[in-house]
């Protein structure tokens, strides 16, 4: 009689590589604790403005722009840098922005259809921002980890024209704080200044179209959307 082969074993599959874990990181850094003041003290500077206390708001707005810079000093020298951080020093300009916009509207130093450009740019621009962090954050896609900020997805890359707008638009909120306590009058450069941020407010808004500024992360065994 032949002998009969052994039975041959079935190859067992190897087990699927488990996910590798995806992208976290710590928002707890003094960068993002002094962006964090300059949000929080815009409500004192509102209301210093709407009140006609000028040297309270020109010294608060003064004290901002120190955190500004200081915060961006510390995240470079340290290395501090994180992806939230790119998305609240931009939020903390535009809480700064929009503050400043309104009360100032409101007390009659700003025209009201620049202000309503400002608005409107800065609407589309939230609007856009609330969008790619939904369809950037990784699955689930929970309300808690949407608003989680140690899980990040997105990041902010502020265009050229947008930085040059916005240093415009800081130029000239700062001077239009400032002209009441000025003792003569500097209409003309303010108006000139207007016209100026009018046409850069909408250039900036312009240059975000599509995925310009915007940044999605890789996670970890993800593909970029």
């Amino acid at each position: 009689m032949t002998a009969q082969n052994p039975p041959v074993s079935p190859t067992i599959p190897p087990l699927p590589a488990t996910d590798e874990p995806e992208l976290h990181e710590s928002p707890y850094t003094i960068p993002n604790a002094l962006t964090m003041a300059r949000i929080f003290a815009c409500p004192f500077l509102g209301y210093t403005i709407v009140n006609g206390n000028y040297v309270w708001a020109t010294g608060i707005l003064f004290a901002s722009g120190l955190t500004d810079w200081l915060d961006g000093w510390l995240a470079r020298r340290y290395n501090s840098r994180s992806v939230l951080g790119s998305i609240l020093d931009p939020a903390a300009d535009k809480a700064l922005m929009t503050t400043l916009v309104g009360t100032l509207a409101w007390s009659g130093l700003l025209p009201l259809p620049l202000a309503i450009l400002i608005f409107g740019r800065d609407f589309g621009l939230s609007m856009s921002a609330f969008y790619f962090r939904f369809i950037s954050l990784p699955k689930p896609r929970t309300l808690k980890r949407y608003f989680d900020p140690s899980i990040p997805s997105a990041e902010v890359k502020p265009t050229q024209i947008s930085k040059i707008n916005t240093a415009l638009q800081l130029l000239l909120m700062g001077l239009t704080t400032v002209s009441p306590l000025i003792g003569s009058s500097i209409s003309v450069p303010l108006q000139a200044l207007q016209w100026t941020v009018a046409g850069t407010t909408i250039w900036s808004g312009f240059s975000y179209m599509g995925r310009s500024g915007v940044k999605i992360l890789k996670q970890p065994g993800k593909k970029i959307l």
